[in-house]
């Protein structure tokens, strides 16, 4: 319950600050009961209002425009956060330039939230902390140590080895 209030006053602050709710934003009317909102598409969204700056964790999405692609990365990168992003473009040079660009610790091409066990999963800045799956999810259950043995009668720089018992 506490979700779905926080979800439905993100969407009446965005339009109280001046966005377009194009479609969804409250319950389903054939749902009486539930916390179920409707996919929800809001337009006339400046970079300013808390619906863009905030993780929503909801069915909402804001659709912001761009004239070129530095306008692009700048939008996708002027974030606390840095989980996932996507480029979705029939030229792949373009794909993997915003690829690099993009400060994200998951980026997908074409597709959407595809997760793979064999490849890392997690973010940058304040989000998705650490990296979970693959060999890179078992770092974090791990110390590393280096230990280091000289085997030999004859001195070693400086340090002369231990005389025997």
């Amino acid at each position: 319950m506490v979700q779905y209030e926080k979800i439905l006053k993100f969407i009446s602050n965005a339009k109280s600050e001046g966005a377009v709710i194009l479609t969804g934003g409250s319950r389903p009317e054939h749902l009486k009961k539930g916390f179920f909102i409707e996919p929800t598409i809001i337009t006339d969204v400046t970079t300013s209002m808390q619906v863009w700056r905030e993780e929503v964790f909801g069915p909402v999405l804001c659709v912001k425009t761009f004239s070129t692609e530095e306008e692009a990365i700048d939008l996708a990168n002027d974030t606390i956060y840095g989980l996932g992003s996507a480029v979705l473009s029939n030229d792949l040079e373009r794909c993997e330039r915003l690829s690099k660009a993009f400060k994200a610790g998951i980026v997908w091409v074409n597709c959407s939230q595809p997760c793979f066990t064999q490849a890392p999963w997690g973010g940058n800045k304040r989000s998705g902390f650490g990296r979970d799956l693959g060999e890179w999810g078992l770092d974090n259950y791990l110390s590393v140590k280096q230990v280091t043995q000289y085997i030999s009668d004859e001195p070693w720089g400086w340090y002369q080895p231990p005389s025997k018992l």
